[in-house]
């Protein structure tokens, strides 16, 4: 794989890093921190070992006591570990352990220690179009997503059809999460129709035929696993009648593409429309974190179904964004955008779209989606 800067930022204390498989954490562990103790449960050998004797941890890293940065990968495979990891933490303030796996669902489920708060939770998203610079294509990316094992491979179609029965065999299947595998997989279809759009749990159950429960677990599943995503309603001082159901995103669009139907009765547009929303709300949600400011996305919908993609609101403003897969803006695309602001006038207007100039039109500035991804610098506020 290319090496991409990445532009997360390395806490000083010990801490978990969490991230979707093929997004780089092994990687980016071992290129920042070289002159480290470095155990990989990923290894069956090493996996067998401490799974059968857990304090072996311990006296390896009492006999390396010049390294003073531990890294763990696939923490989640042994969480028996973090007990030993939590008393060296006490014993010996000096060590740094960075513990990187895919999910945290696994600590949490057997009851494991967190650590009690003593290492931070910081997550590896797939790629910025910021951190690919002029490597950036938004054809490639909306085709293949942004996971760096899919964007750099020779043959990002095989890596992705198989990503995520990968997960489902190793994640879901190998820990028991679901019982009825060809259940879950109907799932996986059924919500794939939910991306960028309003989350509605009945009308899932119904396409994928498992009870609404289910469907509701299942979904936890994904959130646990780093798949996917919700945004609330934006309801701050709220003027209107506002619905309350959360929009759902995969945490890629390629994966997403990669799961979503394909036949005689699925436009084209709507599948790429679904991406590209997805992509802009993956990159914003990166942006968010890897900008450690004060900031949320949501979306915002009235009762009478005027909505706006995208508000970012916190430390740095408050957005109201519009995502439409058009090289032509029309006056129905800015009317959502200028409503946001009667009730919000100190908000300012975006609208992303497939065309190649910036205009202004009244409020709203009109932006190409890809100078608008290319430019959402983590370390920068958005300015416009």
């Amino acid at each position: 794989m290319e090496m991409i800067k990445r532009y997360l930022r390395i806490p000083s204390e010990s801490f978990f890093l969490f991230g979707p498989r093929g997004t780089g954490k092994s990687m980016w562990i071992k290129e920042n921190f070289k002159d480290s103790l470095y155990i990989d449960f990923l290894d069956p050998k090493e996996f067998r070992v401490y799974s059968a004797y857990p304090e072996r941890f311990r006296e390896i890293v009492l006999a390396n006591l010049d390294k003073k940065d531990i890294l763990v990968d696939e923490i989640q495979k042994v969480p028996q570990v973090l007990s030993v990891i939590h008393s060296l933490i006490e014993e010996k303030k000096e060590f740094r352990f960075i513990l990187s796996g895919s999910s945290s669902r696994k600590i949490k489920r057997t009851g494991a220690d967190l650590l009690g708060g003593r290492a931070i939770p910081v997550f590896m998203h797939p790629f910025m179009v910021f951190e690919l610079k002029d490597k950036f294509s938004l054809k490639k990316s909306l085709n293949y997503g942004l996971v760096p094992l899919v964007y750099f491979a020779d043959n990002p179609d095989n890596i992705l059809a198989g990503y995520i029965a990968l997960y489902i065999k190793e994640e879901v299947q190998s820990e028991s999460l679901v019982r009825n595998i060809p259940a879950f997989a109907r799932f996986m279809e059924a919500i794939s129709f939910s991306h960028a759009s309003i989350l509605n749990t009945s009308s899932v159950a119904r396409e994928c035929m498992v009870e609404r429960k289910n469907v509701e677990g299942y979904i936890k599943i994904l959130e646990d696993l780093l798949l996917s995503f919700q945004l609330e309603v934006f309801t701050k001082k709220a003027k209107r009648r506002l619905i309350n159901h959360r929009k759902f995103y995969f945490f890629d669009c390629g994966v997403f593409r990669s799961i979503r139907p394909k036949g005689p009765l699925d436009k084209p547009q709507e599948i790429d429309g679904a991406a590209l929303e997805g992509l802009v709300a993956q990159n914003l949600r990166t942006w968010i974190d890897y900008r450690e400011k004060d900031n949320k996305l949501y979306y915002w919908r009235t009762v009478k179904g005027v909505e706006v993609d995208f508000v970012l609101y916190g430390e740095d403003g408050i957005f109201a964004i519009e995502v439409k897969n058009s090289d032509k803006i029309y006056p129905e695309n800015l009317r959502p955008l200028e409503t946001f602001k009667k009730d919000y006038p100190d908000s300012k207007l975006v609208l992303l779209y497939r065309g190649k100039d910036r205009l202004k039109k009244g409020n709203v500035l009109c932006i190409p989606c890809d100078e608008f991804l290319l430019t959402l610098n983590p370390f920068k506020a958005i300015a416009f």
